[in-house]
């Protein structure tokens, strides 16, 4: 993976490019020129570049604007379906892991609500935007916005490996997944940023190795979102939320019936 990307940067940024560059084992621009992706440096943001297709926008994540702010503000609360399908009726101020925490947009969403979310992402030039989105905020004047950031904890990792490596008392109240699916045929309605992240990510076929690795390790439940009309994955879920375009297929943990859950 990181042999697709380099690092490329504003002038005034080459310090700054050097050190990600060291961190992150990511080389420089100038010292891999045929990289399909850059991770472009400014004094602003970290943004993603698909140098392949100059038609897409770069893909940077802001948690301070845009359609995260909008969310936060008038998304509906504890009424919205990703939170009716995490619990938030029934459980107050859950622990959640965050699987495929891709753009971060759900995890933002959960901590919003109260939730103490970990985001685990595997893929490195994605956890660094998320890193750096993060950073940002927490530096904002904005106190709502940094209570929230700091509810939200980020690590590089498999997920897989990461819920086969949780000793029990670290379980989380909730597990959630959300695959990355193949494009759709009508390519023209897929959004941009995800056109970007099917090239960037590939195939993600491991959604039911996770489930069966988050079952015995969840609390209350499994969330595993879907496309409406999709099939749903094994195992069966014990009940489903379904809106206009997208189902949240719930699954209760396998000691949900000691537990009382």
């Amino acid at each position: 993976m990181i042999s697709q990307v380099a690092i490329s940067y504003d002038d005034v940024m080459k310090a700054e490019a050097l050190e990600l560059s060291k961190t992150s084992h990511i080389p420089l621009q100038e010292a891999h020129p045929e990289a399909a992706f850059s991770l472009h440096l400014t004094h602003s943001q970290l943004a993603l570049v698909f140098n392949e297709d100059p038609s897409l926008k770069a893909l940077t994540i802001d948690f301070l604007s845009g359609k995260n702010q909008h969310r936060r503000l008038y998304g509906g609360g504890k009424g919205q379906q990703l939170a009716k399908a995490i619990g938030l009726n029934k459980f107050k101020n859950p622990t959640v892991i965050d699987t495929t925490a891709g753009l971060g947009r759900d995890s933002f969403v959960l901590a919003t609500l109260g939730c103490d979310v970990t985001l685990l992402e595997r893929i490195l030039p994605v956890y660094l935007l998320l890193e750096d989105a993060l950073s940002r905020a927490n530096q904002s004047d904005d106190e709502t916005i940094v209570s929230i950031i700091k509810r939200m904890s980020l690590q590089h990792s498999d997920s897989k490996d990461y819920l086969l490596n949780l000793k029990e008392n670290q379980f989380p109240d909730v597990i959630y997944i959300d695959p990355m699916f193949p494009p759709r045929e009508k390519s023209a309605k897929v959004k941009k940023e995800m056109v970007m992240f099917h090239h960037l990510v590939g195939k993600d076929n491991d959604a039911e190795a996770l489930i069966c690795a988050a079952l015995p390790r969840a609390k209350k439940r499994i969330v595993v979102k879907r496309p409406r009309l999709a099939e749903c994955l094994h195992p069966k879920p014990a009940f489903q939320i379904t809106g206009k375009s997208t189902r949240y297929d719930v699954y209760l943990p396998l000691a949900s019936t000691v537990n009382g859950n």
